[in-house]
């Protein structure tokens, strides 16, 4: 089977993930510019990490036979510090226009406030000017009430929903999305958001159209094969290969297909050469290349 893992935060992760989900089908990701635990005090901190996101990440994922891409934006959990949010606006159009950046996101509410409102809504203009599919999260409280503020402001906006995707969604709020235009993902987590046997029957409830599926792994309690977990239970329960793979490999990438940098045609996997460098830095410490 094949499987493409549409959100996942690789830069918290270790190499032993990256080896474990090739092993497992995973042929490509896309990693969302993300909050990293705790705030950050100055633009520089995002350029050096809209820098490795589109660099190092790149680079050391391919060492494992993973095709990398990204989106930019600026979370919404960092909306909150005014003068940071309006420097890091400033850069964000030049990372919008990098190669491998396939979206804009992951952006949306966390406390709701009118700080998130404002950069939520200048990201989606962005990602319009750009032309760029735009990746939501919705937020963990108040998660039906910041769902249907989203559906109302995409709409005062003007904003085309099919190059929307609303993600983290579960049995309370995807039958909101379903009366949009926009793209449905859900995260499937141990303990908590959503689990395979969940998501499954959403699946049976509501079908396969536009529907998306990801780990949404961190540095939290995560698990970067829960794309191939929901593969394997979406077979246990009846569905053919070719559904599963419609789910968990097309319909991600047919999203993110909308920016132009990214197909299903390219979706096969990198062959591995570990004697490559990075900025005359390897993924080895002493270890024997593998080069295929």
């Amino acid at each position: 089977m094949r499987y493409f893992d549409p959100h996942i935060h690789m830069m918290s992760r270790t190499t032993d993930d990256y080896e474990n989900m090739a092993a497992a089908g995973v042929l490509g990701v896309v990693e969302p510019a993300f909050w990293q635990g705790q705030p950050r005090t100055s633009v520089g901190s995002f350029v050096d990490y809209f820098d490795a996101l589109i660099g190092w990440e790149r680079f050391r994922a391919s060492q494992f036979g993973i095709r990398h891409y990204c989106t930019m934006g600026l979370n919404p959990k960092e909306a909150n510090d005014l003068a940071l949010a309006e420097a890091v606006m400033k850069i964000l159009p030049r990372y919008c226009q990098k190669d491998g950046v396939v979206a804009v996101g992951e952006i949306g509410y966390d406390d709701i406030s009118e700080n998130e409102e404002r950069f939520f809504t200048e990201q989606m203009q962005l990602a319009m000017d750009a032309e760029l599919p735009i990746l939501i999260h919705t937020p963990h409280r108040d998660k039906k009430r910041g769902t249907l503020r989203t559906i109302a402001l995409l709409r005062e906006l003007g904003v085309n929903e099919e190059m929307v995707l609303i993600d983290h969604l579960n049995e309370q709020t995807l039958p909101l999305v379903m009366e949009t235009g926009c793209w449905r993902g859900h995260s499937i987590y141990p303990h908590t958001k959503m689990s395979e046997e969940r998501m499954v029957k959403l699946l049976q409830q509501y079908g396969l159209e536009k529907m998306v599926v990801n780990s949404a792994a961190d540095w939290g309690r995560s698990d970067p094969l829960k794309v191939p977990k929901t593969g394997d239970a979406m077979l246990e329960a009846g569905f053919s290969e070719a559904e599963v793979e419609r789910v968990l490999l097309e319909n991600p990438i047919n999203f993110y297909a909308q920016s132009g940098r990214i197909s299903l045609q390219e979706m096969t996997r990198l062959k591995i050469d570990q004697e490559q460098l990075w900025e005359e830095n390897s993924v080895l410490r002493g270890q024997q290349p593998i080069v295929e």
